[in-house]
């Protein structure tokens, strides 16, 4: 499939359980990546398993299901895809506790939201109930030896931040191994996106994490629309793009600022914190939100960029743009922030790879991995923006990526906003599909944004699977920690800059 497409249920490949994992096996050798992987409930009570694995080369999505069928003499159960593809480690820790699934030779199956049970027990459980409380301890690995130490760091943090627990085992300053339990929050945001109002549902994809409200928005809609059939004019999708980038500027500008105070240079910090500011005003004058809420509905855009707004923003784009480069110039000539950047927080492309690294994170160990460019749809289409690149893989690969990123979506910015295409920007949908299934994907500043979305047979919406890109990149920050200094966490962990509420759906 390609994004934007929609298929029958029904014409899913099905693969028999015993076999799955040596199949997704076989397309691995293929050069390919595992972009989803998730359960379903059958109305019998088993759990229909769903694969999508992306060939970024041809820009297709390979999807194939298996169903695990529950009986008296067998449990639910599969040969685990983790023993011999890490990347899928996250998405069957997950299957096993919302289902109960067991994935036979998983070497590190315990909970990625759910905390342990009463004897720490690592696998399988049953689905969470929200009205009792999680018993038990998590089941940290923990290294024995002299002067080893143990450091542990949140859930609350000193900062006004989300929760999320650090336990770092330390030889002196130096980290042996970083463990990081997430699932404090549970907001069971993927039932509300079965509403049978769209534009209800659609606020719901724009909060699963806030600060990319409109590259969420944007997979939901696709997603929403290929079920519908519709078709989007171009000036609504240009507005869509115009939106991503300034969602991108905004971001990746805040987290270069971030970073310059995670290392005490402070006239960066200060400099492109304001100009993060100025690119989120910038989204406010397009739909009355900084964060772009209420701008992408299925069926288009609720707001317009007329002529003279147009020209309004790309004025004050062509006075930001040598402001940015001024100062992130200033940045990377400093030696102090070299210093401090230079071969901290090390991940190989060969780890990124083996993991499924996505986003910046991904591209700065070399992985040439970009939705924008492989799997491009709406208006990217037609605008081309280069994929950047570093090879190092170390903090300050990750803050160069950006640094180009920021180049050239203020180039793409220009470009669009001095030419943009005419059309309506929003028509309402047909109804959707029946017995349907169909996917969106968005490049957000993070990375890669996926919704996939059933229909039942009145073509209502039945079962929406959303996967943030922070559940591909949390392991990776944990590698890229081995090794470093205990008081480098706090620029290691902004380099990645993942989201907890985007993991905690």
């Amino acid at each position: 499939m390609r994004q934007g497409e929609c298929v029958d249920i029904a014409a899913i490949p099905r693969v028999e359980s015993d076999d799955f994992s040596d199949h997704l096996q076989e397309a691995r050798g293929r050069g390919v990546r595992l972009a989803q992987l998730f359960g379903r409930r059958t109305p019998d009570g088993g759990v229909m398993l769903y694969a999508f694995v992306a060939n970024d080369n041809v820009g297709m999505v390979d999807v194939c299901c298996s169903q695990l069928v529950r009986s008296d003499s067998r449990p639910l159960q599969y040969p685990s895809i983790t023993a011999h593809w890490p990347a899928a480690q996250a998405f069957e820790r997950e299957i096993a506790e919302q289902y109960g699934v067991h994935p036979l030779g998983h070497p590190w199956l315990k909970p990625l939201r759910y905390h342990a049970t009463d004897d720490g027990s690592p696998a399988p459980w049953g689905p969470f109930d929200r009205k009792k409380p999680i018993p038990g301890d998590y089941p940290f690995y923990r290294v024995d030896g002299e002067e080893v130490h143990e450091v542990a760091v949140g859930p609350v943090h000193a900062g006004v931040i989300e929760p999320g627990h650090f336990r770092f085992q330390c030889h002196g300053e130096e980290v042996l191994h970083l463990e990081i339990a997430l699932g404090y929050q549970h907001r069971g945001a993927e039932p509300l996106l079965l509403h049978r109002n769209a534009t209800r549902s659609a606020i719901v994809a724009e909060t699963v994490a806030g600060d990319a409200s409109v590259g969420h928005a944007l997979a939901y809609c696709t997603a929403l629309e290929a079920l519908a059939g519709a078709k989007v004019s171009i000036r609504a999708h240009a507005i869509r793009g115009i939106a991503l980038e300034l969602e991108r500027l905004a971001n990746h500008v805040g987290d270069l600022g971030a970073l310059c105070n995670d290392v005490a240079f402070l006239p960066g910090a200060s400099f492109l914190g304001r100009l993060r500011g100025e690119f989120l005003n910038l989204t406010l004058e397009i739909c009355g939100n900084r964060f772009g809420r209420n701008l992408l509905r299925p069926g288009g855009v609720l707001f317009d960029i007329p002529a003279d707004l147009s020209d309004k923003l790309r004025k004050r784009l062509e006075g930001l743009q040598p402001e940015v480069l001024k100062v992130l110039d200033m940045m990377f000539e400093q030696s102090s922030v070299l210093a401090r950047f230079e071969g901290t927080g090390v991940l190989s492309q060969e780890q990124a790879e083996e993991i499924g690294l996505v986003g910046p994170a991904a591209r700065a160990s070399g992985c040439m991995r970009d939705v924008r460019h492989d799997h491009a749809y709406g208006v990217y289409q037609f605008s081309h923006i280069p994929v950047a690149i570093e090879t190092t893989g170390d903090v300050y690969a990750r803050a160069v990526v950006r640094w180009l990123e920021v180049q050239r979506s203020l180039e793409f910015l220009l470009e669009l906003l001095g030419n943009k295409p005419a059309g309506k920007t929003f028509e309402a949908m047909s109804p959707l599909r029946a017995n349907s299934m169909a996917f969106g994907l968005s490049e957000t500043w993070r990375g890669e944004a996926m919704h996939v979305a059933f229909t039942d047979d009145t073509g209502k919406l039945a079962f929406v699977k959303v996967k943030d890109p922070s559940i591909h990149n949390w392991l990776g920050l944990a590698l890229a920690l081995r090794g470093v200094q205990i008081s480098d966490f706090p620029l290691c962990n902004k380099s990645f800059n993942l989201s907890y509420a985007g993991h905690d759906l």
